[in-house]
């Protein structure tokens, strides 16, 4: 969320669209990441814009990079707020490239660099970016490819992938939401990596080879998780929680200590947790004035019968959590906001 300082107040800026802001994908946005790479990962390399060396040469990775671990890196970008289908094409082109030599990653390099550059600079240029110690030395390209997908904002369909998809080992999916805002004439743009969050990351890769190693050992075929939560809130816990309530209380619980709700729904994916104008206790009543703030929501997926009320707006928590988003929500949550006191456990 993001304000501007009017005197002695604080004034909400609303979110544009790209499309009202005239800014098109591939001549605006496209143009500006090739350039600022650095504002996707400060470790980016671009090699290729519009890169489609296959036999398909309709099919086209908007930015494909390189990272210092030398992986590839496909770069897809879509200004819509749903994304479309980008994770599952994302996922063709990084198949395709993850073969990729370190001669060819240069040929396609020098080529994306025009006439200024030869196969000779474009391959110092890689060597000093991937600090190669010796430049003779041969340089093997990872095979594990990483994937970035960039929008205005990612529907439920492409979040659950993602975190899906990162359960598995050697696979790393991200995904970045850039939003518009106009203010006083400028045009300033959020750019938030929502999946994983940055600041958990480590924890989840850690839990996920845990996990990975776990299911391993697991004896039988029904995978499903039916773990219950405790919230804990100053070291007292709640009864058991199945999961998507778990989530829900701990929201309750930290508004309840000063935490904003705005904070919250920010570290939240596809924005799990939305406000609507007014102070609404009747389920219908917020049904209704859900569906009108919020078009592309389907009400009956939130706990409209749990209305949140914080001045003015009242909140409502997104209701269908499956085991990972759940979990993951659970730690985000408890680890973005220590001082409150409220945590969780699995209930034995």
């Amino acid at each position: 969320m993001l304000y501007a300082i009017d005197g002695s107040k604080l004034v909400r800026q609303e979110v544009a669209t790209f499309g009202a802001l005239n800014l098109r994908e591939r001549s605006d946005l496209q143009r500006l990441l090739r350039e600022h790479p650095e504002a996707l990962d400060d470790d980016l390399m671009i090699i290729a814009e519009e890169f489609g060396e296959w036999e398909d040469s309709r099919r086209r990775i908007d930015l494909l990079a390189i990272d210092r671990q030398r992986r590839l890196v496909v770069i897809e970008l879509k200004r819509t707020e749903d994304g479309g289908h980008m994770e599952l094409q994302a996922l063709r082109y990084a198949a395709m490239v993850s073969a990729m030599t370190f001669d060819e990653v240069v040929s396609v390099y020098a080529r994306h660099r025009g006439q200024s550059v030869d196969l000779g600079t474009a391959r110092d240029d890689l060597v000093a970016f991937l600090d190669v110690e010796d430049a003779d030395d041969e340089v093997v390209i990872s095979s594990e490819s990483r994937i970035i997908l960039v929008a205005a904002d990612f529907g439920i369909e492409i979040t659950t992938t993602v975190l899906w998809l990162n359960n598995f080992d050697g696979l790393d999916v991200r995904c970045v939401r850039m939003a518009p805002y106009e203010l006083n004439g400028q045009v300033l743009i959020d750019i938030t990596q929502v999946l994983p969050l940055p600041e958990t990351r480590d924890y989840q890769v850690r839990l996920r080879k845990k996990e990975i190693a776990r299911e391993r050992n697991t004896i039988g075929t029904d995978r499903r998780d039916f773990t219950r939560y405790h919230v804990v809130v100053d070291g007292q816990e709640s009864d058991p929680l199945s999961k998507r309530h778990a989530v829900r209380t701990m929201i309750t619980e930290l508004g309840n200590r000063g935490v904003a709700y705005e904070k919250m729904a920010a570290l939240l994916f596809n924005r799990a947790l939305r406000s609507v104008p007014g102070q609404i206790t009747d389920e219908e009543a917020l049904v209704d004035a859900l569906a009108a703030d919020h078009p592309t929501a389907k009400p009956r997926s939130w706990f409209v019968e749990y209305p949140i009320i914080d001045g003015d707006r009242t909140w409502v928590v997104f209701r269908k959590w499956d085991g990972t988003t759940s979990v993951d929500a659970l730690e985000t949550l408890s680890s973005a906001f220590p001082d409150a006191g409220v945590g969780f456990r699995p209930a034995t």
